[in-house]
C-alpha cells in the first residue's frame, strides 16, 4: 500500500512540476512527503502550519485538480504537522472545490442561500488590491460596481491586460464586496474552462435547460479567462443567451481576458460587441511605484524585515506583474521561516534571479522610434503624421510592434506615441504579427533594429 501511495504521490508531484515554477514547486511541494490513504482520505506531512497556510490560500485549486485526477473525485486531504514527537491534523478546504457543479446539478428552485457557494477566493478584496496608475481606471469601476451591481453603466465590466497584473484578484474583490453587502445576491466565480466542461457535461447528459437555468438565476456572474471560448460555437452560442438574460434582467457581468476585444480572435462578432457594451479597462503592468507600493504591503502584513535598500532591488527587477512580486516575497518569507534566518541582499538577488529573467536593459519608446527611423531612413516626424506613404506606414508599424514588445506601455500610451487611437494600435499589432508569420524581409528588418537597440 505504502508503494502504491508513493506512486500515486509521485505522479501528483510530476504534474505539479509541469505546472508551477521551478522555484515554486521546490518550495511548497517538493518537501511534502505523502504519509497516509485510505478510505479516500490522503494524508500529506508538510513542515509547518505556515507551510499549509500559504498552500491553501495560492495553490489550492491546483492541488484540488491533480488529487482529483490522481485519487479520483471523491479524494479528501488532511495535513499532517510533525511537532516534537507529536503531530497535528488540519483538514484542508479542497472539498470545497467541485461545489459549483454540485449546485449546477441542482434545481434552482430548490436553491438556498445556504445552498449557494460562489466559488469566490475571499482572500481577493478591495483592502489588500494595491491601487496605482495601471490598474487605477479598472479599480475605481469595481468599486461602482460593487456598490450598485448591474445598475451602473459598466456592464460589463471587460478587465484585460497581461497574466499576473490583478485582473482575477479584482474580479474577485467585487464578488466578495457584493455577497457582503447583500446576503440575498447570487455571486458566481467561474474560469471560462469550467464553464466550458460544465456545459459539455450537460450536453452528455442532456442537461442543457437546466444549465441555463442555472447561469441565469445568477445576480452577478463573474467569469475569468473568456478567451478560451475560442472557437467553441456551441459555449459561445449558450453563453450568448445567459448574456443577454442576464444584461436584459439588469444583472452584473464581469469578464476578464489577456487581451482586449477587438484583440479577440475567434469569438462571435455578436459576442464581442455585447462585450463593448459597459467597459473595457486595461490593467497594464505594473510600474515602479505600485510594485514598491505593493511590496510594502505585503511586508507590513507579514512581518518581514527588509531593508529598503533590498525593497529597492526587488521593485526594480521583479517588473512584469504582481504575481512574480509575491512569489519573490514568498520565497523570501519561506527561507526566513523555515531556516530562522535573516533576509540579506545576497538572498533576495538569488531568489529574484531563480523567479525572474532579469532584463539587463530597459527601454523608453523615443529609443525605438530613433533606431526605426535610423535602419528603415525615415524621418522621425513621419512616425506621427497622417501620410499613408508606405516606408512610413511600415516604420510606424515596426515602433508599435517593438514598443509593446520592449516597454510596458498600454496599447493608448502607444497610441499617443505615434498619435494613433486604441483601435489602431490593436489592428496594427494584430497585422504585424501575422506578416511577421511570412514577410522574410519584414523579420530581418526587425531583427536589424533589435540589434542596434542591443538586444
Amino acid at each position: 500500500m505504502t508503494n502504491d501511495l508513493n506512486i500515486l504521490w509521485a505522479e501528483c508531484q510530476q504534474i505539479l512540476r509541469d505546472n508551477l515554477s521551478q522555484s515554486a514547486y521546490q518550495t511548497w511541494f517538493a518537501p511534502i512527503v505523502a504519509q497516509q490513504w485510505s478510505n479516500d482520505l490522503l494524508v500529506l506531512q508538510v513542515k509547518s502550519q505556515f507551510v499549509v497556510d500559504y498552500i491553501e490560500e495560492n495553490y489550492l485549486d491546483l492541488l484540488s485538480r491533480v488529487l482529483r485526477k490522481v485519487f479520483g473525485a471523491r479524494v479528501q486531504l488532511e495535513y499532517r504537522i510533525m511537532m516534537a514527537g507529536s503531530s497535528i491534523d488540519i483538514p484542508s478546504d479542497s472539498a470545497k472545490q467541485p461545489a459549483a457543479r454540485q449546485m449546477m446539478e441542482q434545481p434552482v428552485s430548490q436553491m438556498t442561500n445556504e445552498a449557494w457557494e460562489s466559488q469566490l477566493n475571499i482572500q481577493y478584496t478591495f483592502d489588500n488590491f494595491i491601487k496605482g496608475e495601471p490598474n487605477k481606471l479598472a479599480r475605481a469601476a469595481g468599486v461602482e460596481i460593487a456598490k450598485q451591481p448591474g445598475k451602473t453603466i459598466f456592464n460589463p465590466l471587460f478587465l484585460f491586460g497581461g497574466s499576473g497584473v490583478g485582473k482575477t484578484h479584482l474580479a474577485n474583490a467585487i464578488g466578495n464586496h457584493v455577497a457582503k453587502q447583500y446576503e440575498n445576491a447570487r455571486v458566481l466565480y467561474v474560469t471560462a474552462n469550467t464553464f466550458k466542461l460544465q456545459f459539455q457535461d450537460a450536453v452528455n447528459h442532456n442537461r442543457v435547460p437546466d444549465f441555463l437555468m442555472f447561469y441565469q438565476s445568477i445576480d452577478v456572474l463573474i467569469v475569468d479567462d473568456i478567451q478560451y471560448f475560442a472557437d467553441l460555437k456551441g459555449t459561445q452560442d449558450t453563453f450568448f443567451q445567459i448574456f443577454n438574460h442576464l444584461q436584459q434582467s439588469h444583472k452584473q457581468l464581469i469578464l476578464t481576458s489577456d487581451r482586449s476585444p477587438m484583440e479577440l480572435r475567434g469569438v462571435q462578432e455578436r459576442l464581442l460587441s455585447r462585450f463593448k457594451w459597459g467597459l473595457a479597462a486595461e490593467i497594464t503592468r505594473p510600474d515602479y511605484l505600485l510594485r514598491k507600493d505593493i511590496l510594502q504591503f505585503h511586508i507590513k502584513k507579514n512581518g518581514i524585515k527588509l531593508g529598503e535598500d533590498i525593497v529597492e532591488y526587488i521593485a526594480t527587477n521583479v517588473t512584469e506583474n504582481v504575481r512574480d512580486l509575491e512569489g519573490v516575497l514568498a520565497s523570501l518569507l519561506a527561507y526566513s521561516t523555515l531556516t530562522d534566518s535573516e533576509i540579506n541582499m545576497a538572498l533576495a538577488q538569488t531568489v529574484v534571479g531563480r523567479l525572474v529573467a532579469l532584463n539587463p536593459k530597459t527601454y523608453v519608446p523615443s529609443d525605438i522610434v530613433s533606431a526605426v527611423c535610423k535602419h528603415m531612413n525615415v524621418p522621425e516626424k513621419a512616425i506621427t503624421a497622417r501620410t499613408r506613404q508606405r516606408d512610413a506606414v511600415r516604420a510606424r508599424s515596426i515602433v508599435m510592434y517593438l514598443i509593446k514588445k520592449y516597454t510596458d506601455s498600454s496599447l493608448s500610451e502607444i497610441g499617443a506615441c505615434v498619435h494613433r487611437d486604441h483601435a489602431t494600435v490593436a489592428y496594427t499589432l494584430n497585422t504585424i504579427a501575422s506578416h511577421m508569420t511570412y514577410d522574410a524581409v519584414l523579420r530581418q528588418d526587425v531583427a536589424t533594429i533589435e540589434r542596434a537597440l542591443g538586444r
